[in-house]
């Protein structure tokens, strides 16, 4: 038998956190059918944003990396507070979005940061479809943003 999301998290030491309100007019995640739509996380600590600047001048790529896996546990909890992570079938669609400097490319390597934790959590079902986009700006200055979809039972 393996272990479950929580399991797997603990095992990593990590515990979910608070779930981030919203920074605007939104829920963090919602369901339709078997579906769970989280909206975009940032990577936020106890209310704070952990790193502002773009990817490539002033946060480095392994540092924006980790950024994403932030972002990711954050999204665990959204989807955990509504539905629980025991109800997850299938990691399906992870949207990561990087704010790059000019000329920057490495934006897949930064979103393997969320990509990597959900495959670890979860497994064969942490697989997921993705893209990886650089734009020039986020919310609050953050370098990094993640939204996911998620199948549940």
């Amino acid at each position: 038998m393996t272990a479950g999301p929580h399991a797997k998290l603990a095992e990593l030491g990590l515990a979910l956190p608070e779930v981030v309100p919203p920074l605007a007019d939104y829920v963090p995640a919602v369901q339709s059918g078997r579906h769970v739509y989280v909206s975009g996380q940032l990577p936020l600590m106890d209310g704070k944003l952990l790193a502002t600047g773009r990817v490539g001048a002033g946060v480095s790529a392994e540092q924006a990396k980790d950024l994403a896996a932030r972002c990711a546990l954050n999204a665990l909890a959204a989807i955990d507070a509504l539905v629980g992570l025991e109800t997850v079938v299938k990691i399906v669609k992870v949207t990561g979005f990087v704010a790059s400097a000019d000329g920057f490319t490495g934006q897949p390597a930064v979103v393997n940061g969320a990509s990597e934790l959900f495959g670890t959590v979860f497994g064969e079902a942490g697989r997921h479809a993705r893209s990886a986009v650089g734009v020039a700006e986020l919310p609050l200055g953050a370098p990094v943003e993640v939204e996911v979809i998620v199948e549940v039972a």
